[in-house]
């Protein structure tokens, strides 16, 4: 008998409707909706002023924004597939991915999102995993899992797909998915990621119908650290999405975990030197329990732009708007910028900086990325 109980119909509330199409909005990455919905109080009124901030940002015409009749139709798609949205600030919204600086706005879950609040911990490892690498995440797993762990993982071949596995057998586990939730990846575990959501849950950030192109795994990984308090690595080469995970992980505040491989193999080197620089040594579920914290580390979770809250300025300067305007796109290149050093550089109030940040964001020519930095986006106006 199925634990899966389908969940009652998704209603297309005023307030999910505006809060998607935010989320869908051109140039509003998840640290511009959560500034915005702060600035302006709902993501009704941030959509109102979203085209007075691109073209005060230096953008032609407002950014594409779904229109509600898109938004609800998005709503209904997922209703018929069995899922809801879990909107960030809302209870049923993972708490300590909330806790990130860039976590999702909207997650589109399949399963259960009560099992989102519970202590878990995150397998990750090499796709092309050796038979015993499968067996060791296996094995981890279904440990974690008979602790009453949930293990999260991205439902990829290998290292993923044996951790899906072994935590299925004796208790639940998360996928979190690069592409659409009705788009399973790869093909062959769309039987396993149906299993999952009986009983654990599957969310994915991406509307349905998309398709999980490489540059949407890392958006992933992020997702997969943020709802551990610890990420174990298995296999992985030194350049890989799992080490990613990881340092993901660290930034977050979070522990990191790692089995250790044998020199003459490439899937352990990545591994072996998250040892070196000071990852839990770890060979069976016990190693895991005895490092896990309660809860994650208080302050270790940045904030987003800290000053979400402060009033914009009132630009009765247009010549001082322009100027800071200018400072900051001659100061900012692609390579990330700590927010904190452009203030003290334009040498004029937070406030001025971070409200002319977010207009140049809307307008698509900066990104906000973690850790309360920006980047120039590459992109001729």
């Amino acid at each position: 008998m199925s634990l899966w109980r389908r969940p009652p119909a998704t209603r297309a509330t005023p307030e999910l409707v505006d809060a998607l199409r935010l989320a869908r909005t051109e140039g509003v990455g998840p640290i511009a909706w959560r500034r915005l919905r702060a600035r302006f109080g709902t993501a009704a009124a941030a959509l109102a002023e979203l085209p007075r901030l691109a073209r005060a940002g230096g953008r032609d015409g407002a950014p594409r924004t779904p229109t509600a009749a898109e938004a609800e139709g998005e709503i209904a798609a997922l209703d018929r597939l069995g899922g809801r949205f879990l909107v960030l600030g809302e209870p049923d919204y993972p708490a300590l991915l909330a806790t990130t600086d860039d976590a999702p706005p909207l997650l589109a879950c399949l399963g259960e999102p009560e099992v989102l609040q519970r202590r878990a911990v995150a397998i990750v490892g090499s796709r092309n995993a050796s038979a015993n690498g499968q067996r060791i995440a296996e094995l981890l797993a279904a440990g974690l899992a008979q602790a009453g762990i949930v293990v999260v993982s991205g439902l990829a071949r290998g290292i993923d797909t044996a951790a899906h596995a072994g935590a299925l057998a004796h208790g639940r586990t998360v996928a979190c998915v690069a592409g659409g939730l009705d788009l399973p990846y790869p093909p062959e575990n769309e039987a396993l990621q149906a299993r999952i959501a009986q009983g654990g849950a599957v969310l994915a950030e991406a509307p349905l119908g998309t398709a999980p192109l490489g540059r949407a795994f890392p958006r992933r990984n992020r997702i997969i650290a943020g709802l551990a308090l610890g990420t174990v690595v298995v296999e992985a080469a030194p350049r890989s999405g799992s080490l990613l995970t990881a340092r993901m992980a660290l930034d977050a505040g979070r522990e990191v975990f790692a089995v250790p491989g044998s020199p003459l193999d490439p899937r352990a080197r990545g591994t072996n030197n998250l040892l070196r620089e000071g990852a839990h040594l770890t060979e069976t579920a016990e190693d895991v329990l005895r490092e896990l914290p309660r809860e994650a580390a208080p302050g270790t979770a940045a904030t987003p732009w800290p000053g979400l809250d402060e009033p914009a300025p009132a630009w009765e300067d247009s010549a001082l708007h322009l100027k800071i305007k200018s400072q900051l796109l001659e100061l900012l290149s692609p390579s990330p910028t700590p927010v904190d050093d452009l203030i003290r550089r334009c040498q004029c109030s937070a406030a001025a900086v971070r409200a002319t940040l977010l207009e140049l964001e809307v307008a698509g020519r900066v990104e906000s990325l973690p850790g309360n930095r920006v980047a120039l986006i590459a992109k001729d106006f």
